[in-house]
C-alpha cells in the first residue's frame, strides 16, 4: 500500500518495500489511527503523553518512509540504519512521556538518561524535518534554541536575550507550553489527525468520483464549463483533503485535460486547478490544519471561525470561476457537449457518502460537540452511509482509509512537532510582541501598509516553509500587531464621532498631551487616525481595553489571524515556489513558471479578501453585515477580474478596462455604501453595455 506514494510533500523520494514489509508498515499504520481514535473518547493518557506518543508513531514512520537525501532510496543497509533510528527516537519520546513527573520531584533536574532522550528527540525532530519539507524549519530550530541559549546575549537593541540555562532551554522545549509536546503537537494529535482520517474515509468510499460527477453535471455545460468543473471539484474536494497539492493531484487529472479540450491553454488550465485546489484549504469544515491551529492561538471556537470563513471562500472561488468564465468569452469558446450526467445520477451515484457524512459533521460542530467528537462520528457515518452507494465500505476498505489517512498524516504530524520548538522559543524570549511592535511602528497605524508587510513576510516564508508552518510562524508574530490595528478602527471611529468615556479621554491625553489643543474639538476621520495610529503601545493598549466591546476585540483578533491565514496560501501558487501550480504543470504537460505565473494571477482573492476582512465585518458573525460585503464582493470582483482580463461577454478596450477596475473597486471600498452603490451601478452598465455589443456571444451561452 507504500507504493502509490507520492513525494509531493517531501524533500527526499520514499522508499519502495517488499510485500511482506509493506505489510508489516500498513499494519502499523492500521494500529496508529486506531489508538488515536480509542484515545480520542477515552484518554487512557496524559495529555502530554498523547502528544508524545503521537510524535513517536509518526517520527518512526518518518524514519523507514524517508530516506535522507534522493537517490538513496534503494539502499537497503541505509534502510535498517533508518529503522534503527526511527526505534530510538520514537522510544526517547515515550520515555519523556512518562518521565516528567519524575523531573519535577527531582526539582526540574534531569537526569541523564531524561539529556540523552531529550537530545535524541530535538535532534530526530531537525533531522525528519529536513527530510519531509527541506532546510528551512531546521535552521529555525537550530537558530530559536541557539537563540535563547547561547547568542541572544551578543545582540544589541529589542532582541537582546539574557539566556537560559541549558537544562532549562532542554526542559522548556520538551515540557513548555508550545514546545515539543505542547499546544500544536495537541491539535496534531487530535483535531487535525482525526480529519485527516475523515477525508481518507471520504476518498475511500468514492466521495471524491461523486465531487467531480456533481461538479460536471452543474456546470459541464456552461461556457468556460471544464474550468468551473475544477472550481467546484476543488472547491468540494477541499473539504475532504484541505491540502493544495493533494487536491491539484487528485482533482487536476480529470479537470485539466478537461480543460485542455475545451479549448483552453495548457498553462491557464493548470493555473485554474492550482488557484481552485489552493482554495481548498480556506473552504470549512477542515481547511487544513490551519483552522484547528486558529482556534488554539485565539481561543474562538472552532465552529464559529468555519463558521465565518465559509463566505469569504464562497467569494474566493467565485473570484476564480469569473476568471475562467471571462478567458472563455475572451477566446469565444463555446459550451462542451452534454455527456448525459445529470444531478440526480451524480446523487444516485455516490452522493450519500459526501452529503451525508458532511451534513452529519456539520450538524454536531453547530450543536455544540467538539471536533474531535464530530470527526469520529463522522468517520462512522461515512461507513454507513457509503452502504446507500454502489461502493459500500467493507473490512477491507476500512482498513486501506485507516492505513490512508496515517500515509497521510506523516509530514503534518512531524512538522507540527517540530514547529513547537520555534513558536516555544518565540514565546519565551517574546519576540512575538517585539516584532509585532515593529510592524505596528513600520506601518504607522496603517492596516493597507501592514497587511502588505504580512504579505510579503508570506511570500518570503512560503518559499520554504510548508503552509501550515508559515501559518503558525506569522501568527505568533505578527497577529498582535494587525488584531490591534483592525480593534483601533473602532476606537477612531469613537474618538471622531466624540462619543469616548471620560476615562479613555483621560488615557488618550495621558499618550499625546501635545494634542490637548486639537482633542477639544471636533475630529475628521484622519486626524482621529493619525492621532491614534501614533500612540505608544503603553497608552493605546488600555485605551483599547476601555473603549473596545469585547465581540469588537474578539471579532478583530478573529480578522487578523483569518487574514494572516489566507495571506499564508499564496506559496501555493506565487513562484518561483508555488507547489500547487507545479504539479498542475506537470499534469498540463506546460511550463512550471508560466503555470505559476496564471495560478497567481487567477488567485487574485487571496490578496483582495485579506483587505475586506481588515476593513469590513465580513468575519464578524455580523450575518447581515457579512451578507452585505458579500454582495458587494462578488460584483467587485466581478468588475476586477473583468478589468484584469479586458473581458467581459466580449473583450474590450483600455477605457472601459479603467472604468471596470474604478467600479470594482468602488463595489469594495469599506464603509461608504452610497460608493458602493454607485460601484455596483457601474459593473451592471458596463455589463449590459457589453452585452448589447456581443449579440452573437450571447447567442451562443449556455
Amino acid at each position: 500500500m507504500f507504493s502509490d506514494q507520492t513525494d509531493d510533500d517531501s524533500a527526499g523520494s520514499h522508499r519502495i518495500f517488499s510485500a511482506r514489509v509493506d505489510l508489516a508498515l500498513s499494519l502499523l499504520c492500521c494500529a496508529i489511527a486506531v489508538w488515536h481514535i480509542y484515545v480520542a473518547f477515552d484518554p487512557i493518557v496524559s495529555e502530554l503523553q498523547r502528544n508524545a506518543m503521537h510524535f513517536a508513531g509518526f517520527v518512526f514512520l518518518a524514519a523507514v518512509l524517508y530516506p535522507p537525501a534522493k537517490g538513496l532510496a534503494k539502499a537497503r543497509g541505509l534502510f535498517w540504519f533508518d529503522v534503527c533510528l526511527g526505534t530510538l527516537a520514537a522510544a526517547a519520546a515515550i520515555h519523556l512521556a512518562f518521565a516528567e513527573n519524575a523531573i519535577y520531584d527531582r526539582g526540574v533536574k534531569l537526569a541523564p538518561l531524561d539529556w540523552a532522550a531529550a537530545a535524541i528527540c530535538i535532534a530526530a525532530a531537525i533531522e525528519f524535518t529536513r527530510r519531509l519539507t527541506g532546510w528551512v524549519i531546521p535552521i529555525l530550530i537550530v537558530l530559536a534554541i541557539s537563540y535563547i541559549a547561547f547568542w541572544g546575549k551578543f545582540v544589541g537593541g529589542v532582541f537582546s536575550f539574557p539566556g537560559l540555562s541549558l537544562e532549562s532551554v532542554t526542559f522548556r522545549s520538551i515540557y513548555g507550553d508550545d514546545a515539543m509536546f505542547g499546544t500544536i503537537a495537541r491539535i496534531s494529535s487530535t483535531y487535525v489527525f482525526l480529519f485527516i482520517i475523515f477525508g481518507a474515509f471520504l476518498l475511500r468510499s468514492g466521495a471524491g468520483e461523486f465531487v467531480i460527477s456533481l461538479a460536471r453535471a452543474v456546470a459541464g455545460r456552461m461556457v468556460g464549463g471544464p474550468g468551473i468543473v475544477a472550481v467546484i471539484a476543488s472547491g468540494l474536494t477541499g473539504t475532504i483533503s484541505g491540502s493544495a497539492v493533494a487536491n491539484t493531484a487528485s482533482t487536476g487529472v480529470i479537470t485539466i485535460p478537461l480543460m485542455k479540450r475545451a479549448g483552453f491553454s495548457p498553462k491557464f488550465a493548470g493555473g485554474v486547478e492550482a488557484a481552485a485546489s489552493t482554495g481548498g484549504q480556506l473552504m470549512p469544515p477542515i481547511m487544513g490544519a490551519g483552522a484547528f491551529v486558529m482556534a488554539s492561538f485565539t481561543q474562538i471556537p472552532y465552529e464559529k471561525i468555519v463558521a465565518v470563513a465559509a463566505l469569504p471562500a464562497l467569494l474566493y472561488f467565485l473570484s476564480v470561476a469569473f476568471f475562467v468564465r471571462i478567458e472563455a468569452r475572451r477566446q469565444n469558446l463555446p459550451p462542451m457537449p452534454s455527456d448525459g450526467l445529470t444531478l440526480a445520477k451524480a446523487f444516485a451515484n455516490g452522493g450519500a457518502s459526501f452529503v451525508i457524512p458532511i451534513g452529519t459533521l456539520i450538524g454536531l460542530l453547530v450543536s455544540g460537540f467538539t471536533p474531535t467528537y464530530a470527526a469520529v462520528f463522522g468517520i462512522v457515518t461515512v461507513v454507513a452511509s457509503s452502504w446507500l452507494t454502489k461502493t459500500p465500505m467493507g473490512p477491507r476498505a476500512i482498513y486501506e482509509a485507516l492505513v490512508m489517512g496515517t500515509k497521510g498524516m506523516v509530514m503534518t504530524a512531524v512538522l507540527l512537532c517540530a514547529v513547537g520548538l520555534v513558536v516555544n522559543v518565540i514565546a519565551t524570549a517574546g519576540v512575538g510582541n517585539t516584532f509585532s511592535l515593529m510592524i505596528a511602528q513600520w506601518s504607522g497605524g496603517n492596516i493597507l501598509v501592514a497587511l502588505i508587510l504580512v504579505a510579503l513576510a508570506s511570500l518570503i516564508l512560503g518559499m520554504g516553509l510548508p503552509v501550515t508552518a508559515a501559518y503558525i510562524v506569522l501568527a505568533t508574530l505578527s497577529a498582535p500587531a494587525l488584531a490591534g490595528m483592525i480593534a483601533d478602527q473602532f476606537v477612531i471611529a469613537q474618538l471622531a464621532a466624540d462619543t469616548l468615556s471620560e476615562p479613555a479621554k483621560a488615557v488618550l491625553l495621558f499618550g499625546v498631551p501635545e494634542q490637548a489643543a486639537l482633542l477639544a474639538g471636533p475630529l475628521t476621520q484622519a486626524q482621529a487616525a493619525g492621532i491614534i495610529g501614533a500612540l505608544p503601545l503603553e497608552v493605546a493598549a488600555p485605551l483599547r481595553d476601555l473603549v473596545v466591546p469585547q465581540d469588537v476585540a474578539v471579532a478583530a483578533l478573529l480578522s487578523a489571524h483569518m487574514i494572516i491565514f489566507w495571506l499564508s496560501q499564496d506559496s501555493n501558487v506565487t513562484p518561483p515556489v508555488a507547489l500547487a501550480a507545479f504539479t498542475a504543470a506537470a499534469i498540463a504537460k506546460a511550463p512550471a513558471m508560466a503555470t505559476g505565473v496564471q495560478s497567481w494571477k487567477l488567485a487574485k482573492g487571496l490578496y483582495i479578501v485579506p483587505v475586506l476582512i481588515a476593513y469590513t465585518p465580513f468575519v464578524s458573525g455580523n450575518w447581515p453585515a457579512m451578507l452585505q460585503v458579500f454582495a458587494f464582493g462578488v460584483v467587485g470582483v466581478y468588475g476586477i477580474s473583468a478589468a484584469l482580463q479586458g473581458c467581459m461577454e466580449r473583450p474590450f478596450g483600455p477605457v472601459m478596462r479603467a472604468l471596470s477596475l474604478a467600479a470594482g473597486i468602488a463595489c469594495l471600498w469599506p464603509g461608504m455604501l452610497l460608493v458602493n452603490l454607485a460601484g455596483v451601478a457601474g459593473v451592471v452598465a458596463l455589463l449590459m453595455l457589453n452585452l448589447r455589443a456581443a449579440p452573437a456571444l450571447v447567442e451562443s451561452r449556455g
